[in-house]
């Protein structure tokens, strides 16, 4: 089948009707029809032009473009500092600690380590400094499923006088010798925001109100009062609030029905922002492609800022884990379409007498929160026994593909926290001994570091997975490129380019948009490691390869592997 495309296209002072080819997903310049001013235009111009209406459309309609090649030598990939989609939120890179397994005892808090691993406070040294090395801007606390029976008043005062508590989501005993204080000074010394989920499985309106107060009140009031006799005279202005955690989980204690919760999440939002108008409250989604997404969105949409999302993928094989995140940038898609349903549903009573009313129901638009995310297998690193994964190089490729997504859906993502920081499906491991940065720390890294400032449409050209699919319905959904990409353009005029190859066992020769050489490569995997490669004690096999290059001709992006391209533009577009 042959498909023409005419293009008017407009080039200093001449314009020119361009004429493409396209056949078998391939675009091919044929000529154009004719020009004024008889200014001859040379074909390679022409293809820049084209890749920049492409990139145009993109920008306008979608986050990212994408044409199925069958040549894997075929690949291309255009970008362009003009074509910015959206700022990327900083706290698109945020953490996440829950008291479970070694998380919070023996992960950031280790008080009786004897290696001198910690400070003055018992928080482990090493792992502040990692925290530092991400520029982590948020974390998330206390949970997770540990917040349904959670009581924020167990964990404040003399250490000596907190109580211990059986704990219910991971069958433990809660010590408490860890609580809010603690939190606080240890998000102080690593730089981030606190973040903290509200209990609505055991936990009353009530409670949460004590809890604002105590982090946020400046007044001569009861829980104001217990703060500062606990030590600490200014308040925490905590601005992040989530209304619970997946209540809709048959895991939770005191599980909830989308309409009951949808009503007390009003209620409660309601109250909160009276005690503290400032704070920015999260509304508790399930996956972001859910009738309970819809439904508490809809029914409770008036006083909530953001709607969180929670999902981990994973897959046996390596291509099936690597493509799965794509399942987040389909939930992301359907997410922000259902926000705009909660705003913009009306109804055509009054249409004929011209009384209609078509105001949104919440004037600002929230964002998405997706403040639980990673690579998860359950059967490898089951829950209740401490979930610490052992992550591999197929795994960091596939958090490299999660934070293209984030990139590439930067418009709708108001916040992201990895699920967790440290030792739990983490990034970090600690041993008595030190520190393990897994093969997912480097990507996270990478991007945390310089996939900052705007996210710029993209066009892909290369070939699919066509293969098995987690969740299944992601083949039949979306286009799997095997380059995952995505592209930034710092404040300081450098142009970012993030490519995930996730073929297992092909480079790909790959066109790239004009470089103004020197480019700085920075590659995680790839020909110098084999997919189940992974750190341990004593034993760094994955990290981050650094090299140059003069950016002329093709770039191959090494098989398995996620590469970073950074060039400075020679003049600062914004």
């Amino acid at each position: 089948m042959l498909v023409i495309e005419v293009f008017m296209l407009k080039f200093g002072s001449a314009k020119y009707n361009i004429i493409f080819n396209k056949k078998n997903h391939r675009h091919r310049v044929c000529g154009y029809l004719h020009h004024y001013n008889h200014c001859p235009l040379p074909q390679k111009q022409i293809l820049h032009l084209y890749q920049l209406v492409i990139c145009s459309q993109t920008a306008l309609f979608r986050m990212t473009s994408f044409t199925e090649i069958l040549s894997q030598n075929e690949a291309s990939i255009y970008t362009s500092p003009d074509q910015a989609i959206s700022d990327i939120n900083p706290l698109m890179y945020g953490g996440f600690t829950e008291h479970m397994g070694r998380c919070i005892y023996g992960g950031i808090y280790d008080p009786k380590n004897e290696n001198n691993l910690i400070d003055e406070n018992g928080f482990r040294t090493d792992v502040i400094d990692c925290m530092k090395e991400l520029k982590v801007p948020v974390v998330r606390y206390p949970g997770g499923n540990f917040v349904a029976t959670y009581r924020w008043q167990d964990g404040v005062g003399p250490r000596e006088k907190r109580p211990k508590r059986p704990e219910l989501a991971w069958l433990g005993t809660e010590s408490n010798q860890f609580g809010t204080d603690e939190f606080m000074l240890w998000c102080e010394k690593i730089g981030a925001e606190p973040y903290l989920a509200l209990n609505m499985g055991t936990g009353t309106l009530e409670d949460a109100l004590a809890w604002l107060e105590y982090c946020n009140s400046e007044q001569d009031t009861h829980y104001a009062n217990m703060r500062r006799a606990n030590g600490h005279e200014k308040p925490y202005k905590v601005k992040y609030w989530a209304l619970g955690n997946e209540i809709w989980g048959p895991w939770q204690v005191e599980q909830d029905t989308k309409e009951h919760y949808a009503k007390k999440a009003h209620q409660w939002a309601k109250a909160l922002k009276l005690l503290d108008p400032s704070i920015t409250l999260i509304l508790c989604g399930k996956n972001g492609h859910s009738d309970w997404d819809r439904y508490v969105l809809q029914e409770s949409i008036q006083w909530i800022d953001m709607h969180s999302i929670h999902m981990y993928t994973f897959g046996k094989e390596h291509c099936e884990n690597v493509t799965s995140p794509k399942a987040a940038e389909r939930a992301i898609e359907m997410t922000s379409a259902m926000i705009d349903l909660a705003r913009c549903d009306f109804d055509y009573e009054g249409y004929m007498s011209g009384s209609i009313d078509t105001s949104a129901k919440k004037l600002s638009r929230p964002t998405i929160c997706f403040d639980e995310w990673n690579v998860w297998d359950p059967t490898r690193a089951p829950g209740d026994k401490g979930a610490e994964e052992l992550y591999d190089l197929s795994d960091a490729l596939a958090v490299a593909v999660w934070l293209n997504v984030f990139v590439r859906q930067a418009k709708h993502i108001g916040m992201a926290t990895i699920a967790q920081s440290v030792n739990v499906i983490a990034p970090l491991m600690t041993t008595e001994r030190g520190i393990i940065k897994q093969t997912t720390y480097w990507p996270l890294l990478l991007f945390s570091k310089y996939m900052r400032g705007k996210s710029l449409a993209t066009h892909v050209r290369s070939a699919t997975y066509k293969g098995k699919t987690f969740p299944a319905w992601l083949a039949s959904t979306m286009e799997l490129p095997l380059l995952d990409v995505s592209a930034a353009l710092s404040e300081d005029g450098w142009m970012n380019l993030a490519v995930v190859n996730i073929s297992e066992t092909e480079a790909m020769s790959t066109s790239l948009p004009e470089v103004a050489g020197p480019v700085e490569i920075f590659i995680v995997g790839g020909k110098s490691n084999h997919i189940r490669d992974s750190n341990k004690e004593g034993a760094e096999n994955v990290s981050i390869r650094e090299s140059c290059w003069d950016g002329h001709g093709k770039f191959t992006f090494e098989e398995h592997s996620f590469t970073l391209l950074r060039w400075k533009l020679r003049t600062c577009r914004q």
